[in-house]
């Protein structure tokens, strides 16, 4: 992502350091799928919220998924009022502005929250970036959902004032933001985040900086060893699917699970956390997986992954 450079003026804020901030004003960096959704329900909660992406074209297709993700939801929420749900659509949309320079709109914002590519270095880069002209309120999150926070926050000088914001896909229905407080977070800032997510309407859980936080340090594991059972002949895919759908009452089975969420960003997680922790077996990489990603086989997005899809 490129940045124009600015002057910029930063006022002490030792005052405002002090209290808890509640926060009025977003910047979400990034209008992809998670990006956009965290935008929507900020908007729609109230929140001045400016999205943020590389082009107009990606922000206007991001701007039409809003619209159409709160056409759907006022459909159910405003059933017996539409006139209701066109007041509702029309004020979260004047909550929402759009631009593609993220260092003219961090001057004015109390949250920065990012969801671009799980990548460290352009992370890195880009929180070093708008660090300089962020004022010292200001605080940044990450939306990474394997990526070690503290990483990220120590491109900053604002570590106190950075945390983690997890949210899950589709993010206007899913209920749950991990909120990762690391060992730098102040206090005062894992509550701001904690009180923002209760505002959006999430129920927050708080977590150390630990690989995968608390849904993927549990949920990849059980994936790899659903692979794992597989890959040693031990029982069919669709027999491990179905024991788990029927035995366990989970709603999908691990290989239905890995093809829906994509078999390249499994295999990505796994991979950073078998560097992390190589001795780690639940980190062990798959062969078969592996596999797969390299045949472009990820999942229902290509079409085939672990299944066929027509």
């Amino acid at each position: 992502m490129a940045f124009a450079t600015r002057p910029f003026v930063r006022f002490s804020s030792a005052t405002a350091a002090a209290k808890k901030l509640v926060v009025k004003h977003v910047a979400v960096i990034g209008g992809g799928l998670m990006g956009a959704g965290i935008a929507q329900i900020a908007a729609a909660t109230g929140h001045t919220v400016i999205l943020v992406d590389q082009s107009d074209e990606i922000l206007n297709k991001s701007k039409k998924g809003i619209e159409d993700s709160l056409k759907k939801l006022t459909k159910k929420k405003f059933a017996d009022k539409p006139e209701a749900g066109a007041e509702f659509i029309e004020k979260t949309l004047k909550n929402l502005t759009t631009s593609t320079d993220p260092v003219s709109v961090v001057h004015s914002t109390d949250l920065v929250v990012e969801a671009i590519v799980e990548n460290l270095a352009v992370k890195n880069e880009l929180f070093k970036t708008l660090d300089k002209f962020a004022p010292e309120h200001t605080i940044f999150a990450s939306n990474t959902s394997s990526l070690p926070i503290t990483e990220i926050a120590n491109a900053t000088t604002r570590q106190d004032r950075f945390g983690g914001l997890h949210f899950f896909n589709p993010v206007p229905l899913m209920k749950l933001v991990e909120v990762i407080k690391t060992p730098m977070t102040s206090q005062k800032t894992f509550e701001s985040l904690m009180d923002f997510s209760k505002a959006l309407g999430k129920n927050p859980v708080s977590c150390k900086d630990t690989p995968g936080f608390i849904v993927n340090r549990l949920l990849v594991p059980y994936l790899m060893e659903a692979v794992r059972l597989f890959e040693r002949g031990d029982a069919a895919k669709e027999d491990i699917d179905v024991a788990m759908k029927l035995g366990a009452g989970y709603p999908m089975g691990p290989f239905e699970l890995l093809d829906y969420v994509g078999l390249d960003t499994s295999k990505f997680i796994i991979d950073g956390w078998h560097l992390l922790e190589p001795d780690n077996p639940l980190f062990a990489p798959s062969p078969l997986l592996d596999k797969l990603v390299e045949e472009k086989k990820l999942g229902k997005k290509t079409g085939e992954g672990f299944y066929k899809y027509k």
